[in-house]
């Protein structure tokens, strides 16, 4: 025998059943004394009569026990998984209770061959009367649907034969996991049981086991598919399983709220919840959509809109404000506020404060919320206004800028200038256009940058710079003038009311000089030119160094003054060099005292040829159709004893060997010219006999002279 059932024997000497067992058996021991010639009640069914060792007539305690035995100890030593039941309580053995203990009440035997231990009787000592009725909730699987049209047979293939293949079992041993009878569809995708999701009547008839934790499935969400919300390959997808548990979903994870931002959280926040969970304030799971008829909004929650029920909406009926035949739920409820007053009611101001720094508040920035008259809007709005109120605009009525185009149109409020420009005229008339053209804008245009709400005619101090705003730099002499020395006042205002005058209209009209450039205005406009216009000639530069005009060399302290210099060769085309640069400018250009009619005070020069200043010492030999050109010999201007002067190219007598060694002298001898003594360079013969003559008999045939 194998160690197990020596263990169970030894574990079951303990037992006090045993040795009633005993006493029992000491008892029928005596009786089969008596009873010796006796044989078996009778014969063993199929099940037991075929195992040889149960079959002889001395193996009656293989099933009664022996001494130490009982007949319940002798089945269980063969039907060891019945035991197993019994021990867990699981099974029919486990949950019968008592009734499980005595074998032979529902099992028994010695009934002939063709008797069933499993039938109707054995069932019915068990407590169920009709087998092909049997409860399966007794051992654990609850039977419905379809399952209660199957004959036994078709789940326990053995439930009707008489004698069970070795290792077979006629009941136990199934498994009530669907998969183990039918095909599943989703290859183990599933980490849910099939229970939780199908019902016994049919596959396609589905059932959500706890959704009603989270969402129960009635009103919108009960003719839903599981798929719908549980689709495939998502975070809450079917296949997530037990994961669904954790990842419970609120209604703005599905569903996107067309509420304002401040109207959903302002009810979440009275209702304690958060605003994802807060739609079922309002939303019951039992409406069949976000539009049902039940759907209720307090006052208290209307206000979370913005839009509080008070006088004179509290008693307006929610379809004349928010009409149920708009389709939209934007158009239905277009979250108005308090102070779209407009959204109702007639705009009497034709949409002019649909922008604008009182767009906000809307109409209610100047009426009441109770009535529209009388208005409030009082200086301190005009003052948000982008013209504000101050100095002289104060004491205009708003009527005078606030007209009406005519009599049927609405007053304009906005659109009404807030510059200069919009209500006076240009006193300047342009003039400064092309010098705010390039500045960034101001608040109520460029008449701003110069004057104030007060008067025209007082400029801020600091307000107004010559310079960048003329063009015309105030300083030197000019800066020593009034301003009404360049802008002389009238008498008589024009129509813009100036009194202050123009330059033009003193000295005449300013022009730019030639480079267009307004750095310097032309001073002959208000001053003489004592020039003659002799600077302003074609081929000299009418911009020199950044500058033009008089600038060119003048300074503004006074003409006299020359602080940039004076090119006198670029000027005069007579450039200054040598014994030249070293004579004060008054050895040719004389003071003249009293200024002339320009108003000049230097004599002009006698001319730019060397004869207008120097005495021709040659006396007028080299004269070329009655002009000297003295820088055909003397180019050096710092003396005219150095010559630039060749022989060879500048006369018609070449010198060769003989007389290039001679001093000039040798041939030119003093002389006196018409009244002047000179020396004699011109004309002079060119023969050897005009300075050597002819000795006589010096010149012989073939014979040469010594």
């Amino acid at each position: 025998m194998s160690g197990a059932p020596i263990q169970k024997k030894a574990h079951r000497l303990a037992d006090p059943r045993l040795w009633i067992g005993l006493a029992s058996l000491v008892f029928v021991a005596s009786l089969a004394v008596v009873s010796s010639g006796r044989t078996s009640p009778g014969q063993l069914s199929n099940v037991h009569g075929q195992i040889t060792e149960l079959a002889g007539e001395s193996s009656c305690n293989k099933c009664h026990g022996g001494w130490f035995d009982s007949m319940q100890s002798s089945c269980l030593e063969c039907h060891e998984f019945i035991e197993e039941q019994m021990g867990a309580g699981s099974g029919l053995h486990g949950v019968i209770g008592t009734t499980a203990n005595n074998c032979a009440a529902c099992h028994s035997e010695h009934h002939g061959s063709e008797f069933k231990l499993v039938g109707r009787h054995s069932f019915l000592k068990a407590g169920v009367p009709d087998p092909a009725a049997f409860d399966h909730n007794m051992v654990g699987f609850a039977m419905a649907g379809k399952h209660l049209e199957l004959a036994c047979t078709e789940c326990h293939e053995h439930a009707e034969i008489d004698v069970l293949p070795e290792g077979e079992r006629r009941f136990v041993g199934l498994s009530q996991d669907c998969a183990s009878c039918h095909e599943d569809p989703h290859e183990g995708a599933m980490a849910r049981s099939c229970t939780e999701c199908h019902t016994q009547a049919a596959f396609d008839q589905h059932i959500s086991l706890g959704h009603e934790r989270h969402l129960p499935l009635v009103g919108g969400h009960g003719d839903q598919s599981c798929r719908a919300c549980h689709a495939a390959d998502t975070e809450h997808a079917l296949e997530k399983g037990a994961e669904l548990g954790e990842m419970a979903r609120t209604c703005v994870v599905c569903h996107e709220s067309p509420h304002g931002h401040e109207f959903a959280h302002a009810n979440a926040m009275a209702a304690q919840m958060s605003f994802e969970t807060s739609c079922v304030v309002c939303h019951s799971a039992e409406h069949t959509s976000f539009r049902d008829e039940r759907l209720q909004l307090t006052p208290e929650q209307h206000n979370c809109s913005g839009f509080v029920l008070t006088s004179p909406h509290e008693g307006v009926q929610c379809a004349e404000c928010h009409d149920p035949e708009l389709g939209s739920f934007v158009e239905r409820y277009p979250g108005r506020t308090q102070a779209q007053c407009a959204a109702c009611h007639a705009d009497v101001h034709g949409g002019q404060f649909q922008t604008g720094p009182f767009a906000a508040e809307g109409c209610v920035a100047c009426h009441g919320y109770e009535r529209f008259e009388p208005h409030g809007f009082d200086l301190a709005l005009h003052q948000r206004t982008s013209l504000p109120l101050e100095q002289s605009h104060l004491e205009v009525d708003c009527e005078t800028c606030h007209t009406k185009p005519h009599a049927d149109a609405p007053r304009v409020f906005r659109g009404t200038p807030s510059d200069c420009a919009g209500c006076h005229g240009d006193a300047h008339d342009g003039f400064f256009a092309s010098r705010t053209a390039a500045l960034e804008p101001i608040p109520h245009g460029d008449c701003a940058r110069c004057h104030d709400a007060g008067s025209f005619d007082a400029v801020p101090e600091g307000r107004f710079e010559h310079t960048p705003w003329t063009g015309f730099p105030i300083a030197g002499a000019h800066e020593q003038e009034g301003c009404a020395a360049c802008h002389e006042r009238s008498p008589e205002a024009d129509e813009h009311g100036r009194r202050f005058g123009r330059v033009a209209e003193l000295f005449g009209p300013v022009v730019p000089l030639h480079g267009g450039s307004e750095v310097g205005q032309a001073c002959a406009v208000c001053h003489r030119d004592p020039h003659g216009g002799e600077f302003d000639a074609a081929d000299l530069p009418a911009l020199h160094r950044g500058r033009e005009g008089c600038a060119r060399c003048h300074g503004e302290s006074s003409f006299r003054d020359m602080p940039h210099g004076f090119d006198h060769g670029l000027w005069t085309g007579f450039p200054l060099d040598g014994a030249h640069a070293a004579q004060d400018c008054a050895a040719c250009h004389g003071p003249l005292w009293p200024p002339d009619d320009s108003g000049r005070t230097w004599q002009r020069a006698v001319g730019s040829a060397c004869a207008d200043c120097h005495q021709d010492p040659h006396a007028g030999q080299f004269a070329r159709q009655g002009q000297v050109d003295c820088a055909r010999c003397h180019r050096d201007s710092s003396s005219f004893e150095r010559l630039t002067f060749d022989h060879d190219w500048d006369t018609r007598f070449p010198l060769d060997s003989t007389h290039r060694v001679l001093d000039c002298a040798a041939c030119h001898k003093p002389k006196r010219i018409g009244s002047v003594d000179t020396i004699h360079y011109r004309p002079m013969g060119m023969e050897c006999t005009d300075c050597h003559g002819v000795q006589a008999g010096s010149l012989r045939r073939n014979q040469s002279p010594r």
